[in-house]
């Protein structure tokens, strides 16, 4: 006889799995084990109850394939047959599991007058609250199997409003049982298995700026909206000593610094392109940038790549920071497609302007980032931008979360110099740190961030 092997769940997610409310939410911070939960929870009752009908739900199919399909594939190998031109899962007793997303209304509609015994939401909270009620009314069959909606969350997201106002704040409107609603908490420290294989996760949470702690780390409701990179600050009062401060006025680039540089393609959409000095305790400075039309005053025109590229070259040939140096480049993969013709990278190379390929990971980027921007005990972080680089001072501190993707920001606005400035964190990466760190000794002769340059 076939036997499904299950892992011991932790105390949560047996919580979470014992629970036989009609809707159960799972989660709030950020690797509660949560996936696992759902997954899980599903095939018992398949198993139990034969001839269920469930629905399983992501965002979206890439969502749904890489956290659920891949794993429920190979671990139902022996008792399921998984047909992915409808991605469903039948069950030798004829239980089924449909395997669903929802990304707009138009996918929503293809689940009218559908009818299910239990559904799995899975990271409800980014999807609209409108679809959310819709799935409830999925919810409904003439037999005796449990009726039950089980929703996994982050705060943030268009839902955060709908699962908060059920199973935070328990404000319930007309037709609403509180006694049919349970709420489980998840934490990171829950997830012992996590923990055993990605020790660095909880350290790069705790590193996280206040706000962004309070929401991923500890699953506060409250705190998850506004600005992205909260921690920027454009202090004139601190621009001669660098503390609390991440601009700064220009000074001349030692030539023992190494420079690079980042960039990032547009044509319609402005193009951002940056160079950075490195120190020597790793202190990256953005010294210039060229964004855009933005510096000459024929603003009205589009840059084509050569234009771009030439104007490129021209400024390393010509500043006194950059002439003579070996530069290095990273930039968005994307400009390698040769699909239409000559890629970008290969009008670049016509200019001798050369990148290397970015990791293009956005969240981890985006942490690369925050990192950065941190101060330390001391008030000094570890990226400066000079005054004159007004795009990044305009752009970057203006962006917010995104409305559908928790840890992202919004790629609707003017992220081009965020876009590149990623780009370079991720190719000079930072160990997670606290957010206060030891200071050196004032005597330490690697102490070059406040004495060398000052």
């Amino acid at each position: 006889m076939t036997r499904l092997v299950i892992q011991p769940p932790n105390p949560r997610q047996k919580e979470f799995l014992c629970c036989r409310s009609k809707y159960i939410a799972f989660g709030g911070a950020r690797g509660g084990g949560k996936s696992w939960a759902v997954r899980t929870k599903a095939l018992l009752l398949a198993l139990r109850y034969p001839g269920i009908r469930m629905l399983l739900v992501r965002r979206t199919y890439q969502e749904l394939e890489n956290n659920h399909i891949r794993f429920l594939r190979a671990q139902t190998a022996q008792i399921a047959e998984y047909r992915s031109t409808t991605r469903q899962l039948f069950f030798r007793n004829g239980s089924v599991l449909d395997l669903g997303y929802c990304a707009c209304d138009s996918d929503m509609d293809r689940y009218q007058g559908a009818e299910y015994d239990v559904i799995f939401i899975d990271e409800a909270t980014q999807l609209r609250p409108e679809w959310l009620s819709q799935f409830t009314a999925c919810l409904r069959g003439v037999n005796d199997l449990p009726k039950r909606i089980y929703y996994t969350c982050n705060p943030g997201g268009p839902g955060h409003g709908y699962i908060k106002r059920l199973f935070i704040q328990r404000r319930f409107l007309p037709g609403e049982e509180p006694e049919e609603y349970t709420f489980i908490p998840a934490r990171i420290t829950d997830n012992t298995a996590l923990l055993r294989a990605q020790p660095d996760y909880l350290r790069q949470l705790q590193a996280l700026p206040e706000k962004l702690r309070l929401a991923w780390l500890e699953g506060r409701w409250d705190v998850f909206e506004g600005q992205f990179f909260q921690e920027f600050t454009d202090d004139p009062d601190h621009y001669a000593d660098r503390r609390f401060t991440h601009v700064i006025a220009p000074f001349d680039i030692p030539r023992e610094w190494k420079v690079f540089r980042s960039y990032d393609f547009g044509y319609a959409k402005p193009f951002s392109c940056a160079w950075w000095a490195v120190d020597f305790d790793g202190v990256i400075y953005r010294i210039l940038e060229l964004y855009g039309c933005t510096d000459t005053p024929d603003q009205g025109l589009r840059w084509t790549p050569e234009r771009q590229f030439a104007r490129i070259r021209e400024i390393e040939d010509s500043h006194p920071w950059l002439r003579g140096r070996d530069i290095q480049g990273v930039a968005d993969p994307a400009i390698w497609d040769a699909s239409r013709g000559e890629s970008i990278y290969e009008t670049a190379l016509r200019y001798r302007i050369y990148f290397q390929k970015g990791d293009n990971r956005r969240i981890a980027g985006w942490m690369q980032m925050h990192q950065r921007l941190q101060f330390d005990d001391e008030g000094y972080p570890m990226l400066y931008v000079f005054d004159t680089c007004r795009a990044f001072i305009r752009t970057v501190p203006a962006l917010l979360f995104s409305g559908t993707e928790v840890e992202d920001l919004d790629t609707g606005q003017e992220d081009h110099a965020a876009d590149e400035c990623r780009y370079f964190c991720m190719s000079r990466p930072l160990p997670p740190r606290k957010a206060a760190v030891e200071a050196l000794p004032a005597e330490d002769p690697l102490d070059l961030r406040r004495s060398r340059w000052r």
